[in-house]
């Protein structure tokens, strides 16, 4: 069997966070601080702010509405006493809203930088902001984006996803690889939400433990089943701090691992077949097809046979849920795309 690196899907992972309405408030705030500072470096001054290089006087707001891919945003427009501001926001945001998305996305994900939100407001005015407004900015964006990783979980999510990957973080001058513990969660209509994306030293069982206490705390209920890959830690760590959950092994994840019971020249057929075993229609289905497909192959690859008979069982627990869920309760294939989507955008 020809070995093959796994491919990330095309789907952007910006379409996975815009879809549940997951940035409309920060994008909401984001545009309203940019209007702001806009007004400030008009006036040359700040509100309230008494300064001899002051050129006008604010005169209030008039509200705005704008219709984006992640909801309508409300914004309140500043005004000047003699009506001389004018700012190009709306329209080039609607120019160049997915590019502007994607960046505030990745802030969540990555971390608000200088250089991001420098970016971020060039391309919303077409004009440099000066060096204290974009400084102002920054660490105003920072306390949204904390407030909005702290926020309460007030929904149901009976499905949880969990994923980490490993990023390179400069701490105090020193490039560091850090985990990133990713989790989102499921509501019974199929709508997800990123729950949670938090640094770790490393993936452990006490940073899996922690991070799933951190979504108790906030409010996670609900979860009647997990899914992730074969982590050790995270598999303890599940019963710990959810006990009413059941784990569903990702099977993805199993495949790929199913590689290392094979000689490099299997049978292309052989693993093809047995992913055929997660279409099925039920838990019956699947373990007669698993019969059959021991039947074909257990002579020939006697050491996979063993090795998937004696945990096949763990990528089967999505079966006892709603059929129609089952798509988005296999694997953890979304956040595995979301994983390698950041890793390609970070390298480029």
């Amino acid at each position: 069997m020809t070995r093959r690196k796994n491919s990330a899907s095309k789907q952007n992972w910006k379409e996975l966070i815009e879809e549940e309405d997951f940035l409309r408030p920060l994008i909401e705030r984001i545009v309203q601080q940019v209007l702001e500072s806009e007004m400030d470096e008009a006036l040359q001054a700040g509100k309230g702010e008494r300064t001899a290089a002051r050129l006008g006087y604010r005169s209030g707001y008039y509200d705005r509405k704008l219709v984006t891919r992640v909801g309508q945003l409300e914004l309140r427009v500043p005004q000047d006493r003699h009506g001389r501001f004018r700012t190009e926001v709306f329209e080039r945001y609607q120019r160049s809203e997915r590019a502007l998305v994607g960046a505030l996305a990745e802030m969540y994900v990555q971390g608000v930088s200088t250089r991001k939100v420098k970016a971020v407001t060039e391309q919303l005015c077409g004009h440099e902001f000066s060096a204290s407004t974009i400084s102002r900015i920054n660490k105003n964006l920072d306390k949204e984006l904390a407030k909005f990783a702290d926020r309460p979980l007030e929904e149901e999510y009976p499905y949880l996803i969990l994923d980490a990957r490993y990023e390179r973080v400069r701490e105090d001058g020193v490039i560091r690889r850090r985990a990133v513990q990713v989790a989102i969660g499921i509501n019974w209509e199929g709508r997800r939400c990123v729950l949670a994306v938090e640094l770790a030293n490393r993936e452990s069982h006490s940073s899996w433990r922690d991070f799933l206490q951190g979504l108790r705390d906030r409010g996670l209920r609900g979860i009647r089943l997990v899914i992730s890959d074969d982590h050790a830690g995270l598999k303890k760590a599940i019963p710990e701090v959810l006990p009413e959950t059941v784990w569903q092994r990702c099977y993805v994840h199993f495949l790929r691992n199913a590689l290392d019971h094979l000689p490099r020249k299997a049978d292309d057929d052989c693993l093809t077949e047995l992913r055929w075993l997660y279409d099925r229609r039920n838990l019956e289905e699947a373990r007669r097809d698993l019969a059959a497909w021991l039947g074909k192959w257990g002579t020939r690859y006697q050491k996979l046979c063993n090795w998937v008979e004696e945990n096949i069982e763990e990528t089967f627990t999505f079966y006892r849920f709603p059929q129609p869920h089952h798509r988005n309760l296999k694997s953890t294939n979304m956040l595995e795309r979301l994983n390698e989507e950041i890793k390609r955008r970070t390298l480029d």
